[in-house]
């Protein structure tokens, strides 16, 4: 594929600023981040979910998604044990045997992200009001922060020939700044979700459990899993059988890679020589192409 000298000068100028930033980079601090005041989270009750995928439909519809090659009124791919793509934000997945329970999958929007932890141009940003946004614009395409989330949630759209991007949820972020809830929130028919103030629907949860501890394990994942994270779980069962990690630990990914990206500056210094090849080599390839067409 051929490369512009638009595309170059914009990999070059992310090199550049990525050797600038160096070890002063937020991904490499030393200082836990405890969350934006007033953020937002959202809260998932997984004894209420019932699978109904309405969430799916929401979301796909939301940010004009691509429909699915089932309906989602199809609730056979239940049976499977799906992941979230470039083109399904989110994710229902069944758990159990003869008493099925339920479970959605969607970026987690950590307090302190691992993906922007491991973008050394800044391509992802923690929000005040608490999604986790990415810029498409800064971002080079190395993929690090799919390899560095411990939640398997960034795809990559390897079929787009032009101009690839990282996708993931956003928490609805431009509904949110509207002052309207997140498409699968809204539409929800149990209530399994609820979208607030994250100290608040911590609060909430503590509450629920306090009130049926029969009904839920006495755990809120999310409160500190990694630091913690703006999408908050509580379920009835282990959270291990329903998918989730809990071999995490409570360190944000900040800490856990400030060593690693201490060498960032050196492996940006080589970012403009590596690309300088490409560039040379993708304008040779063309222009060989063409005299070969003359």
């Amino acid at each position: 594929m051929s490369i512009s000298r638009r595309k170059f000068l914009g990999w070059m100028g992310a090199a550049g600023l990525a050797g600038a930033v160096g070890t002063s980079a937020q991904a490499a601090s030393n200082n836990t981040f405890k969350g934006y005041p007033n953020s937002n989270a959202v809260l998932h009750d997984i004894t209420r979910c019932i699978g109904c995928r309405k969430c799916e439909a929401a979301c796909n519809q939301v940010n004009e998604l691509p429909a699915p090659e089932k309906p989602f009124d199809d609730l056979t791919v239940l049976n499977e044990k799906r992941r979230t793509t470039d083109k399904t934000y989110t994710v229902v997945n069944q758990f159990g045997g003869d008493k099925p329970f339920f479970a959605k999958k969607q970026c987690n929007h950590c307090l302190e992200p691992a993906c922007a932890s491991a973008c050394f141009v800044k391509a992802f940003t923690k929000t005040p009001e608490g999604p986790v946004l990415y810029d498409g614009d800064l971002c080079m395409g190395c993929r690090y922060c799919m390899v560095a989330c411990p939640f398997n949630i960034p795809a990559y759209e390897y079929n787009e020939p032009l101009t690839p991007r990282v996708v993931k949820c956003t928490m609805c972020h431009p509904r949110i700044e509207k002052g309207l809830l997140p498409g699968c929130v809204e539409i929800c028919p149990k209530e399994a979700l609820t979208f607030g103030s994250r100290e608040k629907l911590i609060k909430v949860a503590r509450r629920r459990i306090e009130k049926y501890p029969q009904r839920y394990i006495d755990h809120v994942y999310g409160e500190q899993e990694m630091g913690g994270t703006s999408w908050l779980y509580i379920s009835g069962v282990p959270f291990e059988q329903v998918g989730m990690r809990m071999d995490l630990g409570v360190t944000p990914a900040p800490q856990l890679t400030k060593g690693a990206l201490g060498a960032v500056p050196i492996v940006a210094g080589l970012w403009p020589v590596l690309l300088t090849g490409i560039y040379a080599i993708s304008q040779r390839k063309d222009k060989v192409a063409a005299e070969e067409t003359a």
